[in-house]
């Protein structure tokens, strides 16, 4: 039998928000950050008590400027946490001082409810009850642990024989909401009859999860559920065990055991301080380092983020040393893909992600082609006329030395940066271009005498007999050109770094003792 919920699972598209939301607004303990065990380049967090109890948890995982997903049945749609009840007054007021619209208090189940939304609009729903917390947190008035969860089902009752196979017994009901009861915690079940089905997304909670008391507990679940659509084999989370299966009505649910807990890779009083990589990634633990996004904790000092015309991010080093790459990912990739690239040229630089705008069958590139090497001319006029204006902006907005910017980009990214190139001469001062090609079909002749430039061909790369025109035209308008060709295809290899590596070294040499 459950214990009841162990915690609820969100997506979010800005990290920062959120642990401003979470940790800062509501105060719960940051109480780990991980990369995914599914996908472990997605960024994992944890919020809760100070001991990260089970029952108090509510995660995160980080889609960073990611679609949105809609609300519909077949989903969670509200996450409920319980407070003092004499703190809902405050509350409310702290709400109204933070600018955050509010909804209440109102009676739900003979109980006072104020409800908020999140910056990714996920209703959360403050619940003025006596739960007390396992390990209370240092604000009299902050959340002690989960109350509810809300499930917008087409088939309620049918849900709610899933839920009471969870441990749980029928409750009281209001309107099209019928309230299922454990020993510490509900779940509303609402009639979403007529409703749109829901959507993945950011904004939308992926899955609620129960408490199972121990491995042979889990294991006794997924014998009552065998014949249940999507059940999971036992997956090793490391702060637990568990399974998932799709409730009848299509919401996702775990099952989960309480240990062994977070304590597991971290001492209690330093919960949530330190970024951990799932085991089986730990080859690649330094990429992901690099590649999973950065936050600060409330107080804690941040680079203010500004809303630009491209989507992109920042690394941050430990010890930054003034030098920026600015990085051009390939067809379908994204503003993080060349980050680990990045920061093995220089450990110290700053890295700046862009993320192309244009997109082909949903695939994300800086410009569209019509086919292997024609592409579309007027895409790339505009797309490089918006790049000037974000480098412009940035450069205001972050304060950065367009001197000590190096762009590297790959394929289609370092086709856009010879196209800017070559459309705002003097735009780019540096760059590393990996199998690229000239994409304009008329270049035009420019002065090019500021622009340090690397490009790197593959000789067997169906691309790299068009990097020759590349080449030619950037010594015509005196580029300080080197071009490299190596064995290789279009991938990338160890060369293409050891090659980069040793010119951006000699070039950054050489401009500090000038």
């Amino acid at each position: 039998m459950t214990l009841g919920i162990h915690h609820v699972t969100a997506i979010t598209r800005n990290v920062q928000a959120n642990v401003d939301f979470y940790a800062g607004f509501l105060g719960l303990r940051l109480v780990k950050q991980t990369g995914g065990f599914e996908d472990a380049e997605q960024l994992h967090l944890f919020y809760g008590d100070a001991a990260g109890s089970p029952g108090s948890l509510v995660t995160f995982l980080v889609w960073e400027e990611g679609s949105a997903g809609r609300v519909g049945h077949g989903q969670v749609a509200e996450i409920a946490l319980a407070v003092p009840r004499e703190a809902i007054g405050t509350w409310l007021m702290r709400a109204i001082d933070a600018g955050l619209p509010s909804e209440g208090p109102v009676r739900e189940f003979g109980e006072p409810v104020l409800r908020l939304k999140d910056p990714d609009r996920i209703i959360v729903k403050l619940v003025g009850s006596d739960m007390r917390a396992e390990a209370p947190l240092t604000d009299p008035a902050a959340p002690t642990r989960l109350r509810a969860v809300s499930l917008l089902s087409e088939a309620p009752d049918v849900t709610g024989g899933f839920i009471a196979g969870m441990g749980y017994r029928r409750g009281a009901r209001e309107g099209n909401i019928q309230r299922w009861l454990s020993d510490r915690d509900a779940v509303d079940i609402r009639d979403a009859g007529g409703f749109v089905p829901g959507i993945p997304g950011t904004g939308i909670i992926d899955h609620v999860a129960f408490r199972a008391a121990d491995a042979e507990a889990l294991r006794r679940m997924r014998v009552a559920l065998k014949n249940s659509e999507d059940l999971t084999t036992v997956h090793d989370r490391k702060y637990f065990q568990s399974l998932y299966v799709r409730e009848p009505a299509g919401t996702l649910v775990e099952y989960a055991t309480d240990g062994p807990g977070m304590t597991v890779d971290e001492e209690a009083g330093h919960l949530g301080e330190t970024l951990f990589v799932p085991s089986d990634d730990a080859d690649r633990a330094a990429d992901l380092r690099v590649m999973l996004p950065q936050f600060a904790l409330p107080g804690a000092e941040r680079i203010a983020m500004r809303d630009l015309s491209f989507i992109h991010r920042f690394h941050t080093p430990e010890r930054p040393n003034g030098h920026v790459i600015l990085t051009l990912h390939g067809t379908g990739g994204n503003e993080t893909d060349l980050f680990p690239l990045a920061a093995r040229l220089d450990p110290e630089a700053t890295l700046l992600g862009v993320r192309g705008r244009s997109t082909e069958e949903g695939v994300t590139r800086f410009f569209r082609r019509r086919d292997m090497a024609r592409f579309d001319q007027a895409d790339i006029q505009a797309e490089a006329e918006v790049f000037n204006a974000f480098m412009q902006d940035a450069a205001s907005a972050y304060g950065l030395d367009p001197d000590n910017i190096t762009v590297l980009g790959y394929s289609n990214g370092a086709n856009f940066a010879a196209a800017v190139a070559s459309i705002y001469p003097g735009l780019i001062r540096r760059a590393i271009l990996l199998r690229p090609l000239m994409p304009l079909d008329d270049s035009p002749q420019v002065d090019l005498s500021g622009l340090e430039l690397l490009t790197i061909a593959g000789a067997d790369d169906p691309y790299g007999r068009f990097a020759q025109r590349l080449n030619d035209w950037a010594l015509d308008s005196g580029a300080q050109l080197d071009a490299q060709r190596i064995e290789g295809g279009h991938g990338l290899t160890r060369e293409d770094f050891a090659i980069a590596r040793n010119w951006l070294d000699e070039v950054r040499k050489g401009r500090c003792n000038d």
